[in-house]
């Protein structure tokens, strides 16, 4: 390595390094503040000096947040490769250490942390109460994101959404969609219903990018109909008082149903669409190069999917 190369590496430290990805990934100087819980003017500053040590313009800034220049966009790349190439080193090394401890980063959506970490979480505690995990509720598409920028070690969300994204996946559960009514409502009375037939229907439904409501609308959209969305929500439990409450009917897993049922005086009916059958799975940039603790964690998580699955079979 020549003088001026070896003098360019010390100049670079580590934490500018991750701030300016935070501060492209959240688009604002202040928001990245707040997320890595330092000073907004600390923030500014160090991005000055990144920017002076660099010679070059990395952001343009305006009062709705900050953009990246072309210079900005390649040290965005390099950036994530190295922080990407340290948390590598990290996983190695941890193997190392005495015991098993560590942290884990999880986003998941809804569904899975409705239906099954719950339980699947607490078991993992209960074996390694010396790794904390940190559990962050997203839209499936928000959790492939932080996966791939790194924001998240593991991600879990429906097999749908992960196509078209370079990442690793591996199986974890399944679940069903099923359409959710007042009791006494006329679809009440059948024992399955095709989505097209709830149409005529107010619906009550989740964010509009959450999996579920893509999904219905994509089926909406293919017999050439469109929902009625009276209200959305933000919780499965928000959802059933709706419904309960006359608003209209709505689109849930069975299986979160089964563990709300109660909230209000509800029916749950199957739905004949392919698309209401769902793979829950889990993501990943590499799980060979996760941390020995977040391998652990996707080990335990697939065991416990394999047990719930004989056990359903039986």
């Amino acid at each position: 390595m020549r003088p001026n190369e070896r003098s360019f590496a010390r100049r670079i430290d580590l934490t500018s390094l991750q701030l300016f990805v935070a501060v492209c990934e959240l688009g604002s100087i202040g928001r990245a503040a707040e997320r890595e819980f330092i000073a907004a003017s600390a923030v500014s500053k160090r991005l000055s000096d990144l920017e002076a040590t660099l010679e070059t313009p990395l952001l343009y800034r305006h009062t709705r947040g900050v953009k990246l220049t072309p210079a900005g966009e390649s040290l965005l790349h390099h950036a994530r490769s190295v922080l990407f190439s340290l948390e590598k080193m990290q996983a190695e090394l941890s193997e190392y250490a005495d015991g098993v401890r560590g942290h884990v980063r999880i986003h998941a959506n809804i569904s899975a942390i409705v239906q099954f970490l719950p339980e699947d979480l607490g078991a993992f505690s209960s074996e390694h109460p010396q790794v904390k995990i940190d559990l962050e509720e997203h839209l499936s598409t928000e959790v492939l994101r932080a996966v791939h920028e790194g924001a998240a070690d593991l991600g879990i969300c429906n097999i749908s959404a992960a196509t078209g994204h370079d990442l690793q996946t591996l199986p974890y559960r399944h679940d069903e969609l099923v359409l959710i009514v007042p009791r006494g409502h006329p679809l009440a009375r059948r024992e399955a219903v095709a989505f097209e037939d709830t149409l005529d229907c107010d619906h009550v439904g989740l964010h509009s990018n959450s999996s579920i409501h893509l999904a219905m609308r994509e089926a909406a959209a293919a017999v050439g109909r469109t929902i009625r969305l009276r209200i959305h929500v933000t919780g499965l439990d928000a959802m059933c008082r709706m419904i309960h409450n006359g608003l209209g009917v709505g689109v849930m897993p069975q299986r979160a149903f089964t563990l709300m049922h109660g909230v209000g005086d509800l029916e749950c009916v199957r739905l004949t669409d392919a698309w209401a059958l769902r793979d829950i799975r889990l993501v990943a940039r590499d799980f060979s190069t996760l941390p020995l603790t977040a391998r652990l964690l996707v080990d335990h998580l697939r065991a416990r999917a394999e047990t719930g699955a004989a056990a359903l079979a039986a």
